[in-house]
Parts: structure tokens; C-alpha cells; sequence
């Protein structure tokens, strides 16, 4: 036994995930168990460079796409304890950009149909999605193009921050303030209020208040060139030769004008593992202690009504069993959830879009950290239709994961 689970169980892990290596279906993964205050297990599978040959190692980097949101989720609570912002404050306090919005009076009709925004957005409304703005890609109709149009990739926009809260104040809400998880641009919007407030960039807000004092060296928003060789390519199943390519995306390796708190941050497994362990320890970790219990409680607490749970998410049921807090969401119903994955009442966490996942399970005090780099065709419906672009096996290696580990536990 190891750390109250089965031996057997454990091993099996690493040879599922080098079957759907071996298959072509993904390049690699990095895992990581943690549980009662130790690293149960890491599997490093496959390679961060298939051409090259060099293989996944512990300390290879990722993109982490979204799981810089709860990152950034903490900064701002870390300045609500301060004082500096609540959760109700309108964000015209720090963003006049976005003052007298403008509301879709359909979220796929004409852009030039609108009704007045019924109130501002508020801090709470960026940090639940319900802020009424929106990605291009979670947009049908014009509003999606206008996006793209813009402000460029979701990713990689070569705008200033000041000019691109500009151009995003300018385009209509697709809902109402408050109305609806609809998910968007509203944690890049906090993070640029967050480095307002602070009066610096926020990747120095990120680095200064939370990076540091956790000893996360190799999580920002570049990869310096002595560490660009740990750094994982990113790999795509080519629709048409059904075979693993390459897709081109260089990492920044300076830090960028546009640090992206919604999903520009790069990490590693044991660096993640630290924000993780903070965020199940209530907000300390290892005698640092950046937010109050109470604070991190709220975080972890679901937000939405059931009527906002009932809307399907990328095309699919994805609120059965889980809501979604300040940041993160949180399993409500393990029963309801099972189809997607494993995890007890109140565990919690939030996916990247380039197949990264952390879990943090404050029943079992667990950790689990799931990395790959994998690029699928996001869209409006892009969970419901996964099989565009990616074989089954890339799909199902993250819940067959998160599955055996959980049925690895004996106690």
C-alpha cells in the first residue's frame, strides 16, 4: 500500500496512458498522484518533442491555458482581503472601458440590436463567467466573429492590455450582467483590474504574491531560452491523415505586454502541485499562508442557480454533478458526475484548453495533475464533438485516469 492505495491499482496507471502513446493518439502526459502530504506517483509517458525523440520528464513545461485562471482568481481574492476590491464592485471603478454596455437581444443576432446593460458588471461576475462578455470561440453569430476581428487569438493577441479592454468594451455583452455562466474573456479582464489596482503588470503581481512565496520557479507567462528545452511541443490528430502532427505555437520567451490571467500561464506538474496543495490547505501551504480559510471556502463553493446549471456548457450536460465557484468548479454530485471523471463532494478545479487538469479532493486529500499538450478544435459545441480532430483514446485517457486512480484507493 501506498498512501492508502493499492499498489496494483497505481502501477497500472502508467502502462494505460503508454497504450494511447504507443496507439499515436497523444505525444504524452506527465501525471501526478499526491496524497497525505506526499507524491504517491509521476508518470512521465511519451515525448515533449516527437521529432527530436526527447521524452516527457517531470520538470517538462506546459501551457496550462485556463488552469491560469484559478491562479489569477486567487490573486484577486489575496487583494479583496486587503481591502482594495469586493466582490459586488462594479468594474468601472478600474475599467471605464466597459461602462454603459451594451446587451445582444439575441446572443446570436445582428450586432447592432442591443438593449442597455440593466447594471454593470460586477467583480463576482468575471470571476463566475456571468459577466455577459464572451470568447469567440463559446460565440455563435456575429458576435463570435467580432471577437476574432478585434481582438485576435484568444491566445497570443499582439494588442496592448490597455487597447484591448478598449476594443473588448466596445463590442456588445451577449447576456445580461449576472444572467447566465456563459464562458469568456472575464478572468483576462480581472487580471489586467488586478494589475490596475497593484499599478504593475500582472504577471509582477503574480510572480511577487503568489509564485515566489510558493517556490513556483517555472510557472509565468514565457519560457526563458535556457529552459525552452524542457518546454512540450504541441500535437494535433491531423482530421485527414488521422496521424499526430505538430502544431506550430511558439512560446513567448520574454515576458509579454498581454499576460492573459485567463490562460496565458505555462507550469509544471510539481510546480502546479504547490497552488494546488495551498488551495486544499485552505489558503497556506508549508507555513506560507496567502488567503484565509474562509476565503478559500467561498472560492470553493458553488455559485450558479440551478436554472444557469441547466444550460449545457461547450455542447454538453457538463453541470450535472458539478457547479462552478469564484474560479473553480466544484463536484456537487459524485453520482451525477461519474460520466465525466472521479472525484468526491467538493472536490475541485478547472481544465486548460490544451488537455491540462488538476483536481484537488479535500475528502481524500488528494492531488491529482493530469498534463499533455494537445490542440482540438474549440467551438461553441467543442466538447460534444470532440471526435473532430482527436481519437478516442486521446479523449478518454484523462477520465480513464482520474478513473483507476480513484479505484487504486483503498483507504
Amino acid at each position: 500500500m501506498d498512501g492508502g492505495f493499492s499498489s496494483s491499482g497505481l502501477e497500472a496507471i502508467g502502462p494505460a496512458l503508454q497504450g494511447v502513446v504507443d496507439a499515436g493518439d497523444l505525444s504524452g502526459f506527465v501525471t501526478l498522484v499526491w496524497r497525505k502530504g506526499e507524491v504517491v506517483q509521476v508518470n512521465t509517458v511519451g515525448h515533449r518533442d516527437v521529432a527530436s525523440g526527447k521524452p516527457m520528464t517531470r520538470d517538462t513545461i506546459f501551457r496550462i491555458a485556463s488552469m491560469t485562471k484559478p491562479i489569477t482568481s486567487v490573486a484577486a481574492l489575496m487583494l479583496m482581503e486587503e481591502g482594495k476590491l469586493r466582490l459586488e464592485d462594479p468594474i468601472t471603478r478600474w475599467a471605464p472601458e466597459f461602462s454603459g454596455m451594451q446587451v445582444l437581444k439575441a446572443a446570436d443576432g445582428p450586432l447592432d440590436q442591443t438593449v442597455p446593460a440593466a447594471r454593470d458588471i460586477t467583480i463576482e461576475d468575471l470571476m463566475t463567467h456571468r459577466s455577459g462578455l464572451a470568447y469567440g470561440f463559446t460565440s455563435v453569430g456575429p458576435i463570435g466573429e467580432a471577437h476574432e476581428k478585434a481582438l485576435g487569438p484568444a491566445l497570443g493577441t499582439p494588442l496592448s492590455p490597455d487597447v484591448w479592454m478598449k476594443k473588448l468594451g466596445e463590442l456588445p455583452l451577449s447576456y445580461q450582467p449576472g444572467e447566465r455562466f456563459h464562458y469568456s474573456h472575464a478572468t483576462d479582464v480581472l487580471g489586467f483590474i488586478v494589475g490596475r489596482i497593484e499599478g504593475k503588470p500582472l504577471g509582477d503581481v503574480l510572480q511577487e504574491r503568489i509564485f515566489g512565496p510558493l517556490g513556483m520557479v517555472d510557472t509565468a507567462f514565457h519560457v526563458p531560452p535556457e529552459k525552452l528545452d524542457r518546454a512540450a511541443k504541441l500535437y494535433r490528430i491531423n482530421p485527414e491523415t488521422d496521424a499526430l502532427e505538430e502544431v506550430p505555437f511558439p512560446y513567448y520567451q520574454a515576458p509579454p505586454a498581454f499576460a492573459a490571467g485567463g490562460g496565458g500561464l505555462v507550469s509544471t506538474a510539481d510546480d502546479y502541485l504547490k497552488f494546488a496543495r495551498l488551495m486544499l490547505g485552505g489558503g497556506e501551504l508549508e507555513g506560507v499562508r496567502l488567503l484565509k480559510p474562509e476565503t478559500l471556502a467561498m472560492m470553493t463553493q458553488n455559485r450558479l442557480t440551478p436554472e444557469q446549471r441547466a444550460v449545457p456548457f461547450m455542447g454538453i450536460p457538463f453541470w450535472l454533478g458539478q457547479g462552478f465557484g469564484l474560479g473553480v468548479s466544484v463536484i456537487t454530485d459524485p453520482e451525477k458526475q461519474a460520466w465525466m471523471g472521479a472525484g468526491n463532494e467538493g472536490a475541485f478545479g478547472w481544465p486548460g484548453a490544451f488537455g491540462t487538469w488538476w483536481q484537488a479532493d479535500p475528502k481524500a486529500d488528494l492531488v491529482l495533475i493530469y498534463l499533455i499538450q494537445n490542440s482540438m478544435p474549440l467551438g461553441p459545441e467543442a466538447a460534444a464533438q470532440l471526435a473532430t480532430g482527436q481519437r478516442m483514446g486521446g479523449r478518454a485517457a484523462l477520465p480513464v485516469f482520474q478513473k483507476m486512480v480513484y479505484g487504486a484507493l483503498s483507504g
